[in-house]
């Protein structure tokens, strides 16, 4: 009886660390970045460069360089990369996080101006399966992407599709179409998608953010977040079992949401361990507020999203002069 019961102990053991394992094995798969700048180019509140309803951002992190999301308005990130001195020209890669114009506005022209000087510059964009389906309105194709496309190969530029998520370089993971295990419905549109499928509401189901997993946590890069907040960190949460995560940077389509909406993702924010949120773009300027006092968080920590604002891995946020 007692070689039993000790067999049965040592099975246990065994049972719980291979559990072990299995639970930090897929962070553990990754690699982390050890530097990290993002700094947004396009977003609405701007004291250097153009605001707009738009928005992008340079991700910098241990010598790769990635632009996520090119604006709204064809030049606004161009002038604005040119006043704040941000050098686009050596970038190759991009990541369109979803179909609307206000995040791929400026691909074009970004593509054909850096291109004169180097061939290679914007030439690889990475994009979610969905973004390229028919989006039929009154007026006719709603999606402006299935024209870039055409126009954006012509320069030699390519396109790569992703329908699961996807390392992009040591420690940058693409989350792909984001599974929706919460009813966040964060979009404000009410049109229809053309799907293998069929015709079905519009979703906008190739939404999908850039997760960057440092020494200190996760941070997130999202462009509208029209997964939810909350279903795409909780996607994260799988792929990286235990990470904290450190940051939220981006829009997450909070602006039209109610009070009871807003203070529900705020408190499941904070079950993630959110250190410092800049919301910019579709996020809402009361939403931040709610979002900072809920989250216990400060002016320093939690801050509306400027044009030309930063956040640094072991520095935090640069707001700008009026996001401070």
């Amino acid at each position: 009886m007692n070689l039993l019961r000790i067999g049965c102990v040592c099975l246990v053991l065994l049972v719980n660390a291979v559990a072990q394992n299995a639970s930090t094995g897929a962070a553990a798969s990754h690699g982390q970045v050890r530097a990290l700048k993002i700094t947004i180019l396009s977003t609405m509140l701007a004291d250097r460069g153009i605001g707009e309803w738009g928005f992008a951002a340079l991700v910098e992190a241990d010598g790769n360089r990635i632009l996520v999301d090119t604006g709204a308005r064809p030049q606004t990130v161009l002038a604005n990369a040119r006043e704040l001195k941000v050098d686009l020209s050596n970038v190759k890669d991009v990541i369109l996080t979803h179909n609307h114009e206000d995040h791929t506005g400026g691909l074009l022209t970004l593509r054909n101006e850096f291109m004169k000087t180097n061939p290679a510059a914007l030439s690889r964009v990475h994009v979610a399966k969905g973004i390229f389906y028919s989006r039929p309105g009154k007026d006719g194709e709603g999606n402006s992407m299935i024209a870039t496309r055409k126009e954006y190969e012509a320069t030699g530029g390519t396109f790569v599709e992703h329908d699961q998520a996807v390392e992009l370089f040591p420690g940058a993971w693409l989350t792909g179409p984001v599974p929706r295990p919460f009813p966040e419905r964060n979009w404000s549109v009410s049109g229809e998608v053309v799907t293998p499928a069929g015709k079905v509401e519009d979703t906008i189901p190739e939404d999908q953010s850039l997760v960057l997993n440092s020494p200190q946590g996760l941070v997130l890069v999202t462009g509208c977040g029209h997964a939810g907040i909350i279903n795409t960190l909780t996607f994260a949460e799988k792929e990286f079992p235990k990470t904290p995560v450190l940051a939220v940077v981006g829009g997450v389509h909070l602006f039209p949401a109610t009070e009871t909406q807003v203070d529900w993702t705020a408190d499941k924010m904070k079950e993630f361990g959110l250190s410092y949120f800049v919301g910019a773009h579709c996020t809402g300027i009361d939403s931040v507020f709610r979002i900072r006092q809920r989250l216990g968080l400060t002016r320093k920590s939690a801050v509306v999203g400027a044009v030309g604002a930063t956040f640094v891995l072991g520095e935090g946020i640069h707001p700008g002069m009026l996001a401070q």
